[in-house]
């Protein structure tokens, strides 16, 4: 039988676009099963909504724990609960320590810094980071003073103020950097154009999209870090390092003539930028939308204030071995992270090498998305995970008890370097906060809505106004955390 022109050429259109198919989506290895992606756009339009979390939960009802999505061609393993995430980032913590990497990551960090970095440049500037930090006294009483030191300051800008601009700084530009790391927060989850960007960059780039905003908001913070790194450079005193910027410095200028050297200005910077991110960000995002929590539920406000003047007093400022003596603070302070999960997809990771995972062979460089609200809400962890409820942390005696499935600063070789700073930081604010006002809304507790102003890849509580009131004069006035 002889073939007409007219039938041979869409045969050969429907062989190619078949061929296609296979060479974008044919699995390699034996990755876990998923939903049907479609060409070129993959999983994309299953994944468009405000709260990417809450859609990858569904999809592990079908498909299990840990399954396969394709974000554009690129097949990406995602793990859900408590026991799928441990197993990956705490059991076989080596082989899940890479950083996925994507092309929107060479709009910002290419690849520089702590965050997004890999292998023995990740490792070499986070061994520096740890050591550094620890050499200025994370976990110390040295940071612990200077930490009460900015409190003081807080609080009485509270008081002078009466709460005008009490959670501003005066720095505009300042300002203006955390306006941007907010626009990436707003504009930034799982979005289809970002997703395409990774998969067609050199298309996109002549085209406009959050894209742009996403790389210029990132060049803004990138200028402002260069600018405080050039303040360091004209006081800089080798023999006396004053911070991060000026150890990072100092290491710079022993490793001058070091060709292969990881000590130089753009790994500074973005280091920079990641640290601030870890320690400001997160933990003043956290703080406030504690406050919040704690307004809607007044009673458990009552007894951390109660354990504070039973323990503390009104005097003398809360400090570090204080802790140990108030566990339902501590307790509210590790429900209130993991109920704002302030990162609820974490941040991607890629095995660094062929694994054998639950069966499913991962190909070298795999993506993982470890779903981090999975474990803080996994119910098989804590009891009533979508309710604010400190007992979660709590043993039966009323003593502060560890959670495995804790994982607020993810977990394995990745976890937040900046663990135990945040934690420091979050103790003293709070404890410090409520020993001097009454915090309290001007609506009734029952109408305070908890839902995040929008939760991407990262979440923000939603702009809200309390009323502080001195314990120690009564006055009372109007503050916004948030603004």
């Amino acid at each position: 039988m002889e073939w007409s022109c007219g039938l041979l050429t869409p045969f050969l259109l429907a062989l190619l676009v078949l061929f296609m198919v296979r060479k974008l989506f044919g699995r390699k290895g034996n990755l876990p099963p998923g939903p049907r992606p479609l060409p070129i756009l993959g999983n994309l339009l299953q994944l468009q909504s405000r709260e990417i979390h809450k859609v990858l939960l569904k999809l592990s009802k079908t498909y299990g724990p840990i399954y396969t999505l394709h974000m554009g061609p690129k097949p990406t393993v995602v793990l859900c609960g408590f026991q799928a995430v441990k197993e990956a980032l705490v059991d076989n913590g080596d082989k899940f320590s890479g950083r996925a990497e994507f092309p929107i990551v060479d709009l910002t960090s290419k690849g520089y810094g702590i965050a997004f970095s890999n292998g023995e440049r990740w490792k070499e500037l986070r061994r520096f980071s740890l050591s550094t930090l620890r050499n200025f006294g994370m976990g110390k009483r040295s940071i612990e003073e200077r930490i009460q030191e900015e409190i003081q300051y807080l609080l009485e800008l509270f008081q002078e103020t009466k709460g005008r601009g009490g959670a501003a700084t005066k720095d505009s530009l300042a300002r203006w950097v955390r306006r941007a790391i907010e626009d990436v927060y707003r504009s930034q989850g799982i979005s289809l154009t970002g997703n395409l960007y990774n998969f067609i960059p050199s298309i996109l780039n002549y085209f406009p999209g959050p894209h742009h905003k996403l790389a210029e908001n990132y060049q803004a913070q990138l200028e402002y870090a260069e600018a405080i790194v050039r303040e360091h450079e004209n006081t800089l005193d080798p023999s006396s390092p004053q911070d991060y910027i000026d150890a990072f410095l100092i290491r710079m200028q022993q490793e001058r003539n070091n060709p292969h050297s990881q000590f130089n200005l753009s790994n500074l910077l973005t280091s920079a930028l990641d640290i601030f991110f870890a320690g400001q960000e997160t933990t003043s995002g956290t703080l406030g939308y504690g406050l919040l929590i704690l307004m809607k539920y007044p009673s458990i406000k009552e007894k951390v204030q109660a354990e504070i003047k039973n323990v503390i007093g009104r005097t003398r400022r809360p400090c570090l071995t204080d802790r140990v003596k108030m566990p339902y603070t501590e307790a509210v302070i590790h429900e209130i992270m993991r109920f704002v999960d302030f990162l609820p997809l974490g941040v991607p990771h890629a095995v660094t090498e062929g694994t054998v995972f639950r069966g499913y062979a991962l190909p070298k460089g795999t993506i993982i998305v470890p779903v981090l609200h999975s474990v803080l809400y996994d119910p098989t962890v804590f009891k009533s995970p979508y309710e604010f409820d400190p007992e979660h942390f709590l043993d039966q005696n009323g003593l502060f008890k560890k959670c495995e499935g804790f994982m607020a600063f993810s977990a394995g070789k990745r976890a937040c370097p900046g663990e135990g700073l945040a934690r420091m930081e979050l103790y003293l604010y709070l404890t410090s906060i409520l020993q001097k006002f009454e915090i309290c809304s001007d609506i009734p507790p029952e109408d305070i809505d908890l839902s995040p102003e929008y939760s991407g890849i990262g979440k923000m509580a939603p702009t809200f106004q309390m009323r502080l009131i001195s314990l120690d004069t009564q006055d009372s006035f109007t503050q916004s955390p948030q603004r």
